[in-house]
């Protein structure tokens, strides 16, 4: 569903005055008015619109969610329905056609809605349904994104990055001494931060480009000429596959299961280690992410036991959130690591003095260990999903890993 209009009806509860509009006034007069209702447009709208639709859904019996502040739910025995919040659009589910209906004429009655029906497109994400499940993609932003930087014709790729590639900043060769001819710097950093950007939008249903987005993301302020070609291999890449996706499937059992890996001191600049997991639903995939830690770790231990913790605290919310809108009981979730060390680590509290500048904050694995939460489990590293998310890997292992997500793309013919 739409809401619009909605913003003139948010009652400001602060002082904010506007001047009289030419036309309205007398000539010479100084006066201003002062606004009593949101105007759309102004920075308090958005905030105030929200604070209404909220307090209007909790007086009609709808519970806001802890842990996901713009989801609201409302159960009736057996039956619930979900409402998600995004500014002026509103996404709703449910388990009752009845309680769907319901919604629909409170929100009628409170605001200006308009109806868009099955839900078929949403901020540029394709919702796509079969007998398999829900298939999420964003075919045609990424054919929109090819078509604007004219690589209709160029030869794709099977990786988003050449196999080990390490990317490094103007500052860093300049510090070092070293430079690469014709690497010099981008004359359009606009155009590369605007590359970069749609990118990143597109790993919302694209895992597989996380790593690549994310390691070219840190050189945004002052881009080199191979960070662009970079970023077009990327493209070059979504282009073999655009209509690739995430697949929802309606086979998936009740236990979350992460995948988490850690790249030790990969980063030559600062020395850190990339941090990456995803977890999925059985065969679902749910959540991913790539991303460089904040400090240096002393060991490949160290680096994989911060991984850990943050794969265990990502699986923590999603338990909290999925029993707020499922009415199944969810199986202890199982987190899969290839370190032994750092499942050592996790296992036993007095493992050895390697563990004893680890800040306290990533030893709440121990916690949910005992209290039932997670279960850890080893998996060997050809095996580990979450290896995509820390290095730029062989085509072969990438593909394989790839297989092994759960994304699909049904506008490429089965082979």
């Amino acid at each position: 569903m739409d809401v619009y209009n909605a913003f003139l009806q948010g009652d400001l509860f602060e002082e904010v005055y506007i001047e009289i509009p030419v036309g309205f006034r007398s000539q010479g007069e100084s006066h201003v008015c002062r606004l009593r209702k949101s105007l759309y447009g102004l920075k308090q709208a958005s905030r105030q619109w929200n604070s209404k639709l909220i307090e209007a859904l909790i007086r009609g019996g709808y519970v806001q969610s802890k842990y996901d502040y713009s989801l609201f739910t409302k159960r009736d025995g057996g039956n619930m329905v979900v409402l998600l919040i995004y500014v002026d659009d509103l996404l709703i589910t449910g388990s009752s056609a009845s309680m769907i209906d319901e919604l629909k004429q409170f929100l009628h009655l409170n605001f200006k809605m308009k109806d868009l029906g099955v839900l078929k497109f949403f901020l540029g994400i394709e919702i796509m349904r079969s007998n398999k499940g829900i298939i999420l993609n964003q075919r045609k932003y990424a054919l929109e994104l090819i078509a604007d930087l004219g690589l209709g014709e160029a030869k794709s790729v099977c990786t988003p990055l050449e196999h080990n590639l390490k990317l490094t900043s103007i500052e860093y060769d300049e510090s070092v001494q070293t430079k690469v001819d014709g690497d010099d710097l981008v004359t359009d950093v606009k155009m590369y931060q605007r590359l970069l950007g749609r990118l990143i939008y597109l790993t919302n249903t694209r895992p597989d480009i996380t790593f690549a987005v994310q390691h070219l993301s840190q050189f945004m302020h002052r881009p080199k000429k191979s960070h662009l070609e970079a970023a077009f291999r990327v493209v070059r890449y979504i282009r073999k596959n655009p209509g690739q996706g995430i697949l929802l499937s309606v086979a998936s059992k009740t236990q979350l299961i992460a995948f988490c890996d850690s790249d030790w001191a990969s980063c030559p600049m600062s020395r850190r280690s990339v941090t990456g997991f995803c977890i999925k639903i059985r065969e679902s995939l749910i959540s991913w992410k790539s991303k460089k830690q904040t400090t240096v770790s002393r060991s490949s231990a160290e680096a994989e036991y911060r991984s850990m913790a943050v794969v265990v605290a990502e699986v923590v919310w999603l338990n909290g959130l999925l029993k707020e809108v499922s009415p199944n009981q969810f199986d202890k979730s199982l987190v899969l690591s290839d370190s032994k060390a750092a499942l050592q680590i996790a296992a036993n509290p007095v493992f050895h003095e390697r563990t004893k500048h680890i800040e306290i904050d990533c030893h709440f694995v121990r916690d949910k260990i005992k209290d039932g939460t997670i279960q850890m489990q080893h998996i060997g590293t050809t095996e580990q999903l979450a290896d995509l998310m820390t290095k730029a890997l062989s085509i072969k292992q990438h593909e394989f890993l790839v297989s092994k997500l759960g994304v699909k793309d049904i506008y490429q013919p089965s082979t």
